[in-house]
């Protein structure tokens, strides 16, 4: 398949917003770490943390593969530009191979972010029914 020059650049708008997004999640997650106090320590809270622990890794990773992602879409259109038209096409597809995996993590992170809320919700003692399919009743 030949690629234009233009088909990679595309992705430039998508993977930079992609960027922010990512760097808004870890910026709000790193003030949330600082605003726990250090001396105090129940389960809610050390399961707090280990929660933020990990989402904090996940967003690093997503991060350094929208960032290689980013790289590739550039490596892709310089190939293409000095006219290595095969080779920019195999670049862009390992570009879109690492935004497939940046996005990967990030529904990891978000389902990972759903349980932290599941654990905070744990503190005010109140119980809710599951929403379930009704059973037709005759």
């Amino acid at each position: 398949m030949i690629i234009t020059l233009t088909t990679p650049a595309m992705l430039f708008p998508a993977v930079s917003l992609l960027l922010l997004a990512y760097t808004n999640r870890f910026v709000t997650l790193a003030s949330i770490i600082r605003n726990f106090e250090p001396n105090e320590n129940n389960d809610l809270i050390t399961e707090q943390i280990t929660n933020l622990r990990k989402r904090i890794y996940l967003i690093r990773r997503m991060q350094e593969a929208g960032v290689i992602s980013f790289l590739l879409c550039v490596l892709a259109m310089l190939a293409i530009y000095i006219e290595y038209q095969q080779i920019g096409s195999y670049i862009f597809g390992a570009s879109l191979i690492c935004l497939m995996y940046s996005l990967y993590l990030s529904v990891r992170e978000i389902r990972i972010s759903c349980d932290a809320l599941d654990v905070h919700l744990k503190e005010f003692n109140v119980t809710f029914k599951k929403k379930g399919r009704r059973a037709d009743k005759d």
